[in-house]
């Protein structure tokens, strides 16, 4: 396994100041030109431990898929929330990130005391009433790091089905992010319906003329 192994620091120095229950919680799919954007939850036990999560982009997807049923039996609770390309469009990244975490959260069950939320950004509140944001928490707090591999297996599972449907954009390898060959699919075939059609790549690599591409105020590029 790649990477030195998260541990519950964080947990703890919440715990220790009166947060009984706490969750991390990870995003996967921001980046992505097709399908939907994830959110992953999950509230860790105390004591038991499972060996081998680290933050999932350090995982082989072979490595992800083996440990995705130890780890969601391992949690007290987890929960995925998802927000599909259609709301990516019509809301905006930032307004569509928060809705995919107000439904992990709302999904766990429970209602947690703290988050963990890796990065600067706070896209968790008002759900939960305390959120702590760590640059890299998915590297070094195991709640987050198991979110992440949640979160990263629900969403491929996902794309792989997709490409069932839409075989010549290779979402089951590309899982809707850009490469080469997704790019060339782009030019060739144009976008899928599970494309997002507000993304700049809309302009760089579907050439045609007529095919529809979103304008608005949420007009997203990230590349």
């Amino acid at each position: 396994m790649a990477g030195r192994a998260p541990t519950r620091v964080v947990e703890r120095e919440l715990w220790a100041e009166g947060f009984e229950v706490v969750v991390g919680i990870d995003e996967v799919g921001r980046g992505a030109w097709a399908g939907p954007l994830m959110v992953g939850a999950a509230i860790l036990p105390r004591d038991k431990r499972v060996n081998g999560v680290r933050d999932s982009k350090l995982l082989t997807e072979q490595n992800r898929e083996r440990l995705f049923d130890r780890v969601a039996a391992w949690c007290e609770a987890w929960a995925v929330g998802a927000a599909s390309q259609v709301e990516c469009d019509a809301l905006g990244m930032a307004a569509a990130q928060r809705l995919a975490a107000e439904r992990a959260v709302l999904a766990l069950g429970v209602r947690p005391d703290a988050a963990v939320v890796d990065g600067k950004w706070d896209f968790v509140s008002p759900h939960v009433r305390h959120v702590e944001m760590r640059v890299k928490a998915d590297r070094v707090c195991l709640s987050v790091a198991a979110a992440s591999i949640l979160a990263k297996v629900t969403r491929d599972r996902v794309m792989r089905a997709e490409a069932t449907h839409y075989p010549q954009w290779c979402f089951d390898s590309n899982k809707g992010y850009p490469c080469a060959l997704h790019k060339a699919a782009l030019q060739a075939y144009g976008p899928s319906a599970i494309h997002r059609r507000t993304w700049v790549f809309m302009e760089h690599y579907v050439p045609w003329p007529g095919v529809h591409v979103s304008r608005g105020p949420h007009q997203t590029s990230l590349f």
